[in-house]
């Protein structure tokens, strides 16, 4: 998702510099974002120049050093909590005192993201949704050490890039996953009992409850793996068995069948 954040922030006027650990990564990423603002020129919503400015607003960069400068860092690191405390405690010692750390978590605790630095109070979470360019709504989580001046700016920023904000207190999940995951969970677990087929299961959402997309064809959008990591944040953090990932989920996720991104999930792509 880190691409699609670097997009909007830059789409509305920021200064932005993109970081990654490698080369492909950072290529992948800037391709993603000149299709898409490409996608955005051909529906009238940018001209040519505007969508050429907002490219030329995004540095690429490989070290961290160079993210000094910024005000503001948004992480949209894997959905694993050492790793995403290994980036804010380096992070934490190279941004200036009055930068803002907001995670991209769509599940892990701010609260225990915060306490791994020397400024918990300006950590937040801002968790935006994919496609990011397209989707209006940010989750904007308070940890339990988040000051309200971090909340005003994170929240006024979030408005000046034209999404919709909406609070949310730290909780394992928070609103959108600690709904969803379970819902999506439950369609594995039909699956694997022999209920009905993906395709089946997808209908019933889809003509039923009017979803725009199905369960098992939204995990293969995310990500397998992310939806497994994301069920084992509810299980460990709430410790409740309804949160328990299904077997297949897991097995899915260890063949390597992760959905859109692998070519190969519920769905073949």
């Amino acid at each position: 998702m880190g691409n699609g954040i670097a997009h909007v922030f830059a789409r509305a006027g920021f200064p932005v510099l993109l970081y990654d650990i490698q080369q492909s990564f950072l290529d992948r990423g800037l391709a993603a974002i000149e299709k898409n603002l490409a996608r955005e020129v051909a529906k009238s919503k940018l001209t040519p120049a505007e969508s050429v400015v907002a490219l030329s607003r995004i540095i690429p960069t490989l070290d961290r050093e160079a993210l000094a400068p910024a005000t503001l860092l948004v992480e949209a690191a894997t959905e694993q909590f050492p790793i995403k405390s290994e980036l804010f405690r380096a992070l934490d010692k190279i941004l200036p005192e009055e930068a803002i750390l907001a995670s991209n978590t769509s599940s892990i605790s701010i609260t225990k993201l915060a306490a791994q630095t020397q400024r918990p109070d300006k950590v937040i979470g801002m968790h935006f949704f994919n496609p990011v360019p397209v989707m209006a709504l940010v989750e904007v989580i308070r940890g339990l050490q988040t000051s309200q001046d971090t909340y005003d700016r994170v929240h006024a920023l979030a408005l000046q890039l034209g999404k919709t904000p909406v609070e949310v207190n730290d909780a394992p999940g928070f609103v959108s996953n600690r709904v969803l995951m379970p819902m999506i969970n439950e369609a594995v677990f039909s699956v694997m009992e022999g209920v009905a087929t993906p395709a089946a299961i997808d209908q019933v959402f889809q003509l039923g409850m009017a979803h725009p997309m199905g369960p098992l064809a939204l995990a293969d959008f995310i990500g397998l793996d992310v939806c497994l990591d994301i069920l084992r944040v509810l299980h460990e953090g709430l410790g409740d068995p309804k949160y328990r990932p299904c077997p297949l989920l897991v097995r899915m996720v260890d063949a390597g069948w992760l959905g859109r991104k692998s070519g190969r999930g519920f769905y073949r792509y």
